[in-house]
């Protein structure tokens, strides 16, 4: 049985990783894009930490998540994450943090939820569900911040970007077909396909932390 000191300081350990891991994918991230926008594989690394360690680290990667976003949007690295630092900096920020934190506290809760309700004989459902909800969340919270705080500045990327958005006619369709859409498919399939990974993960370091 390891001692709760060793216990904590293997948690912050692997905590750490998980956070250069974070740091590691998003920046490569940025330069794998389905439409638009970068794909996030960070979203793996963040279920991972929420499901292994608890909700809150979940929520604190997602958090590390997204201030890396942030920065890179501030810095002019996503042309369209600084397009919205230009319109509204403060709702760019607070869309930022959200979602990001939302998607791995929200996965941990729902990891937690299902794991007490269906237990160990169904984990593997538990952990897919849970993996899947990652760019639910993501997805939803950001396109409910595109359609509340930058409505305008959608209906004018057809204009400004007639390559990638000249096809599309509306806000709406900028939004759920532009931005959304192919980029959402690509973190779900992601997910999808790495939760038989992430379950084998999971048992594996979780029996070596009791």
């Amino acid at each position: 049985m390891r001692t709760s000191t060793t216990k904590k300081v293997v948690k912050m350990v692997q905590l750490a990783l998980l956070i250069a891991l974070v740091f590691v994918l998003q920046m490569l991230g940025s330069f794998i894009k389905i439409g638009p926008l970068p794909m996030s594989f960070v979203l793996v690394p963040i279920v991972i930490g929420a499901f292994l360690l608890g909700w809150r680290e979940g929520a604190f990667l997602g958090f590390v998540f997204g201030v890396i976003t942030m920065v890179m949007g501030i810095m002019g690295v996503d042309p369209f994450s600084f397009l919205l630092w230009e319109a509204s900096p403060f709702w760019f920020i607070v869309v930022c943090l959200v979602k990001a934190i939302a998607c791995g506290l929200g996965s941990g809760l729902i990891y937690k939820a299902l794991d007490k309700v269906l237990g160990e004989k169904r984990i593997i459902l538990t952990t897919v569900i849970a993996s899947v909800s990652a760019p639910i969340i993501n997805t939803g919270i950001f396109v409910l911040g595109m359609f509340l705080f930058f409505f305008d500045t959608m209906s004018g990327l057809p204009a400004l970007f007639p390559d990638a958005f000249g096809q599309y006619g509306s806000a709406i369709e900028v939004v759920f077909l532009g931005l959304a859409g192919l980029n959402f498919i690509g973190e779900f399939v992601v997910n999808l396909i790495v939760s038989p990974a992430i379950v084998r993960i999971v048992a594996v370091v979780g029996k070596k932390l009791k």
